[in-house]
């Protein structure tokens, strides 16, 4: 329920301000389709504010044809909706958007779109939440509205912004060929028979270099770090799904231990193909630093019949090469910057030290989903959907308490008591 002032209302507002009665939540992907649909089985008004003209705009509008989920599905269902019986244990990108869809609409889910959020604080004399938010659909020609609710929900997730990164001439490279960040990467069809450097080895940088063998191109893929690679499955079980399990049993470091030897035993030492294993395991790189390990599909048999080759960092660009950090020159006609996204909370939520620098919530899950004054976050966990939805469910009913106490009927005169925005102000 959202309640539009009039002029004449203090000074608190400004001509294009509207009271939101419930919680306002920023980004309408995954996470904040998965708290809008914990407040509405809770009973409690929202409202979601969305910079793009669709729901899960990093699915719809930023990856590549061939994706699909990289872990099975019963891993990536959002709270209380499991995906279709006839969908595979690996959903494509198109089904998953499908699945999406049709959660907004089971649970009446409808985002404001075009209003890209510019700022949010808290303001203390009125206790509640100020967002400021552009119009950039429709013609809205950048008019600000400035919402203003009692709790905030920050759904802008790990993936808001694409990283650059900062490689000596890129943009001289840039003159002469063609460079694109991995979020506007479609398909190798448009790179066919063409020289590509492929910068990032993550599962986008592997899977985009195996895509861009299928379509006849001539894929280089830096591999800079070490990194842990793991097959996607193990004897027709998922390896995540066999982690899971383990983990139920046994400590953290021994499951590490065990997923290394699988590695080892089903995809050899990969060592020889240029590509290190970290010191640490795969599951202690993704608890601590957020370093998800790689899942093989496809693209190790490749790089070890050549038809993708691994190369070291990259030093510099020039027009048409680079050159590798072993010395060596590569002639070059495109480059795809699989260099990943980050977090753009930094940029637009003001006078908070719930984040960090990093646009990260400072405290670890499972116990980053709460803040102060009615800042919640969900989708920063680097646990993927299942540790999004788990904090949905957690902010559903954390507010959903206080909502209910809060406009439950009591026997004073007036019927009902209720401190929700619509009756302080």
């Amino acid at each position: 329920m959202v309640l539009q002032h009039s002029d004449r209302m203090d000074s608190l507002f400004s001509p294009h301000t509207m009271l939101v009665n419930g919680p306002i939540i920023v980004g309408a992907g995954p996470s904040g389709l998965a708290v809008a649909a914990s407040l509405r089985e809770q009973g409690v008004p929202f409202m979601v504010l969305e910079r793009a003209d669709c729901i899960a705009s990093l699915w719809q509008k930023r990856t590549y044809d061939r994706l699909k989920l990289h872990l099975p599905k019963q891993f990536c269902e959002l709270p209380r909706m499991p995906f279709p019986d006839h969908y595979p244990e690996y959903p494509t990108r198109r089904q998953f958007i499908e699945y999406l869809e049709d959660y907004a609409a089971k649970f009446e889910i409808n985002p404001k779109f075009g209003n890209e959020v510019r700022s949010a604080r808290y303001d203390e004399t009125s206790g509640l939440w100020r967002v400021l938010a552009a119009a950039t659909a429709d013609g809205g020609g950048g008019v600000e509205t400035e919402y203003i609710g009692r709790w905030l929900v920050v759904a802008t997730g790990e993936n808001a912004e694409s990283v650059f990164p900062d490689i000596p001439g890129l943009e001289s490279f840039r003159d002469g060929g063609d460079v694109v960040h991995v979020a506007d990467y479609k398909s190798g069809e448009a790179y066919r028979g063409k020289r590509v450097l492929v910068v990032g080895c993550g599962n986008s940088g592997m899977e985009v270099s195996l895509d861009l063998s299928d379509h006849g191109a001539m894929p280089a893929m830096v591999v800079r770090d070490a990194v842990h690679v793991l097959p996607r499955e193990v004897l027709g079980k998922s390896t995540f799904e066999l982690a899971v399990l383990l983990m139920q049993w046994l400590p953290l470091w021994l499951v590490d231990k065990i997923l290394v030897l699988l590695a080892w035993v089903f995809l050899g030492n990969l060592a020889r193909l240029g590509i290190r294993r970290p010191a640490a395991g795969p599951l202690q790189l993704k608890n601590t630093h957020g370093r998800t390990p790689v899942l093989d599909y496809g693209a190790l048999a490749r790089i070890r019949s050549g038809e993708i080759t691994v190369v070291p960092g990259v030093t510099r660009f020039g027009k048409g090469f680079a050159e590798l950090a072993d010395g060596r020159v590569i002639s070059l006609d495109a480059v795809v910057l699989a260099t990943g996204y980050r977090s753009n909370v930094p940029q637009w939520l003001q006078g908070n030290d719930f984040f960090n620098k990093d646009g990260y919530p400072k405290t670890a899950f499972p116990h980053g989903w709460k803040g102060e004054a009615g800042l919640y976050a969900v989708g920063f966990t680097r646990r993927g959907l299942s540790g999004a939805s788990a904090d949905a469910v957690r902010i559903g009913k954390d507010i959903g308490k206080v909502w209910k106490e809060e406009t439950k009927p009591t026997n004073k005169a007036g019927g009902y008591h209720r401190r929700s925005i619509s009756v302080i102000f």
